[in-house]
């Protein structure tokens, strides 16, 4: 590696995007946790009737109790820390590496796919321990569903490992993969709407950042919800597939699960949940980016550095 690729690759600047980025989506997904309850569960839970968010999160406090709202959120949140450390600090690097003038959309959003395929590739396993902890004593409709028995995150790991295999570890990278779509457009019209807004050095207030963070997030999350259901089962770990592993068989049992959810739902069983989900993402979304935002230019200013990456 010459001097100059080491420098950007361990940059400071890109070390204080990748904090920010990190910190600002903890912040967020914690104010918003609730929401993310109640997506899970109807998305993995088929026998639970579709209600409003509000009821959903009603009912399951009072069969579970008020806490269990945010059951899971230890785990949740570090894998969440660690993703969006990655995918914030891969990013940035790729924006150092290629924008070398201004940025468009058609970088934006090759440096997105990049950074979201890096990122699933390295934290699938801790988002398939956390899905299985979020739904660790949860009382199912679907009779099917059966209860786990993890003492916390380590011995997850070490039962899924020693019963299902390692590569059980890696359940659902298939729409994960496809899935670097969300992300990648989210990121496209951020940057993008930031860009206008910010024309003739224009300050941009916390209010325009929460609400185009809003609006890259709902277009993103709406594209892509179907497959960030399959996502969701398969990493819960109890649908039965038809035993053929590989790239063919994670793209069958893909396919198969978005069939039978058509067959017995209807095609709007694969955006049941969509309510809680849209929610939830955009609000967090939104926060995320005015935390990453803030954080970033106090933290640059703090330090006496001018932002130097391209917007």
């Amino acid at each position: 590696m010459s001097d100059s690729s080491g420098a950007v690759l361990l940059s400071y600047e890109t070390l204080v995007h990748a904090v920010a980025g990190a910190m600002g989506s903890v912040t967020a997904m914690t104010v918003f946790f609730p929401l993310d309850t109640a997506r899970i569960r109807l998305q993995v839970d088929e026998n639970r009737k579709s209600q409003s968010t509000p009821i959903i999160l009603a009912e399951i406090a009072k069969e579970e109790g008020i806490l269990s709202l945010y059951r899971g959120w230890f785990p949740v949140i570090s894998s969440l820390c660690c993703s969006n450390f990655v995918y914030f600090y891969t990013f940035n690097t790729l924006k150092r590496v290629m924008v070398s003038d201004r940025s468009k959309p058609a970088k934006d959003l090759l440096m997105g796919f990049i950074s979201g395929a890096v990122n699933v590739l390295l934290t699938t396993p801790m988002w398939v321990v956390n899905t299985r902890l979020k739904l660790q004593g949860a009382k199912f409709r679907n009779e099917e569903l059966h209860q786990t028995h993890y003492k916390g995150i380590f011995d997850a790991f070490s039962q899924i490992i020693a019963s299902e295999g390692v590569g059980t570890l890696w359940n659902g990278t298939l729409p994960s993969l496809v899935l670097v779509f969300n992300p990648a457009v989210q990121f496209m019209f951020y940057e993008a709407m930031k860009r206008r807004a910010a024309r003739g050095g224009r300050k941009i207030s916390s209010f325009e950042i929460f609400l185009i963070g809003a609006i890259a997030k709902a277009i993103a999350t709406s594209a892509t919800y179907p497959l960030q259901t399959v996502q969701a089962i398969l990493r819960f770990g109890q649908y039965k597939s038809d035993g053929k592993g590989g790239l063919v068989g994670s793209l069958r049992n893909v396919v198969s699960l978005l069939l039978d959810r058509i067959k017995r739902h209807g095609l709007l069983g694969l955006y049941k949940g969509l309510e809680a989900k849209l929610l939830q993402t955009v609000l967090t979304a939104a926060l995320m980016f005015v935390v990453y935002e803030k954080i970033t230019a106090a933290t640059f200013k703090l330090m006496g550095l001018q932002k130097k990456l391209k917007h």
